[in-house]
């Protein structure tokens, strides 16, 4: 089943910045699963939405990517906690990736 989430985050949208780039270069082939992926500043830091192919690819995702990053950026300091609204994605369309769901 598709799954979709919205995370706030209170962190300046240059921890999003950097965090991203570091991300990205360490990605080597496509993201599996990963359908979309957008971010943008809020008055309280920063929101990231995603839509992925499941629940499991985006888990996996996390726990071999983003959380060894988070890890090395923050020094192993806890950082503010993310408030996570998960959703189960409608009518989803990336023409130039030639999505549909």
């Amino acid at each position: 089943m598709t799954y979709g989430f919205v995370m706030d985050v209170p962190a300046p949208i240059e921890a999003y910045e950097a965090m991203h780039a570091e991300i990205v270069s360490r990605i080597t082939e496509p993201i599996e699963g990963l359908l979309f992926h957008v971010s943008r500043p809020t008055g309280r830091g920063f929101q990231i939405l995603e839509v992925w192919d499941s629940k499991e690819q985006f888990e996996r995702y996390d726990a071999e990517i983003v959380q060894p990053v988070l890890a090395d950026m923050s020094g192993g300091r806890p950082t503010g906690e993310p408030s996570v609204e998960e959703f189960e994605p409608r009518g989803l369309i990336v023409p130039a990736a030639q999505v549909f769901v």
